[in-house]
């Protein structure tokens, strides 16, 4: 007996029917999703839970298993992005939510917010970083998202410096590559100056050295606002994200000039309410140390005692007298762990004083 070889047209033809059917019962299966979202909101609000329905550690659990399970072809990266955007539409049924950042629009601030959030939320563009803890304070933003510090020019001293005197909890993390390219207006321009945050310029000097080591390099507010000033001046260039470049209508003159190819940096999600655990925790304290020999040492010593990693330690002025310094900490688990929470009460009887500025979900790819 003869097999019949199928053509490869009959074949394509085939496929496409079977991804139309997969497609009708995806949207199915979504919008069912979005119905019993829909209802959960019906049981908090009758519960008075009105302020409680974006769960940062139930997303990060979530999406931890999404990453966990996917066997591909897709990248567990892609497949977490695109349920965080199942999710943010889902939660937009329930409650939508307002996200201050640091702006202007076209800042890795609101890309760190939307990776964070997904795009069915507001996103509120503010001036400065003692804005965005202003408005969330205030109530006017639902969570903020701010920088805190790039894996190679190190923290971003004004953030941990606004903690100091916020009542705000930290409520999840972001870790973003950063790709820095060049923007112009115009490809045949002759590069003369080149604008960014003070960050970027020092994250690609390396490349602006060795490619416009004639140019002159400017220090602006933000990257996007380099981008928006570059759109109507000559021979200059802009250091950005692709966001800022189509936001901005410009050109992308050299891609990637970011002098490390890992370069990352971390945002915290700052918010009103403390976040249960997830399951796989970070915990972030503010302490306060005597100023005499051996403080630092007996202030460690809880941490080691009990076990725990420390993964970030940071000395800042205490504002409160000359000399005097607050420590920034970063251990592994939450508030609520045995150990963490035996680390802490033996923490509090060696140090002046203890805030725990938010136990979170680590970063989710």
């Amino acid at each position: 007996m003869q097999l019949i070889k199928m053509s490869p047209e009959k074949k394509l033809d085939k496929l496409r029917a079977k991804i139309d059917a997969l497609d009708e019962q995806i949207q199915t299966l979504i919008n069912a999703r979005a119905q019993c979202a829909a209802e959960i909101a019906e049981v908090k609000t009758g519960q008075g839970e009105d302020t409680h329905f974006y769960r940062p550690e139930r997303e990060a659990a979530i999406l931890r298993r999404v990453s966990e399970r996917n066997s591909g072809p897709l990248r567990a990266e892609e497949m977490v992005r695109l349920f965080r955007e199942i999710m943010s539409a889902c939660l937009a049924l329930e409650k939508p939510l307002a996200i201050a950042y640091l702006g202007p629009e076209g800042t890795f601030t609101q890309a760190a917010a939307l990776k964070q959030f997904g795009h069915s939320v507001q996103t509120l563009a503010l001036d400065t970083l003692d804005d965005v803890f202003r408005e969330v304070a205030a109530g006017a933003a639902d969570y903020g998202v701010v920088p805190v510090e790039n894996s190679t020019e190190g923290v971003i001293t004004h953030t941990l410096d606004l903690f100091q005197q916020s009542r705000l909890s930290i409520c999840g993390e972001v870790e973003l590559r950063i790709h820095h390219h060049l923007l112009v207006s115009n490809e045949d321009v002759k590069v003369t100056r080149v604008l960014a945050h003070q960050q970027a310029l020092a994250q690609c000097r390396g490349w602006l050295e060795a490619n416009l080591p004639g140019a002159a390099y400017v220090a602006v507010g933000s990257n996007a606002e380099a981008a928006r000033l570059v759109r109507d001046e000559e021979n200059a260039a802009a250091i950005a994200s692709d966001m800022a470049a189509e936001l901005y209508s410009l050109k992308i003159k050299e891609r990637n000039i970011e002098d490390q190819p890992d370069n990352t940096t971390r945002f915290l999600v700052i918010g009103p309410q403390a976040t249960p655990p997830s399951g796989r925790d970070k915990t972030s304290l503010l302490v306060s140390v005597n100023n005499k020999p051996g403080a630092l040492y007996a202030m460690l010593q809880p941490i080691a005692q009990h076990g725990i990693s420390m993964t970030r330690i940071e000395s800042r002025p205490s504002r409160q007298a000359m000399w005097e310094y607050v420590f920034y900490i970063d251990v592994d688990g939450h508030r609520d762990d045995a150990d963490v929470a035996a680390a802490l009460l033996d923490l509090e009887q060696e140090a002046l004083a203890v805030k725990v500025l938010g136990s979170y979900p680590k970063a989710v790819i």
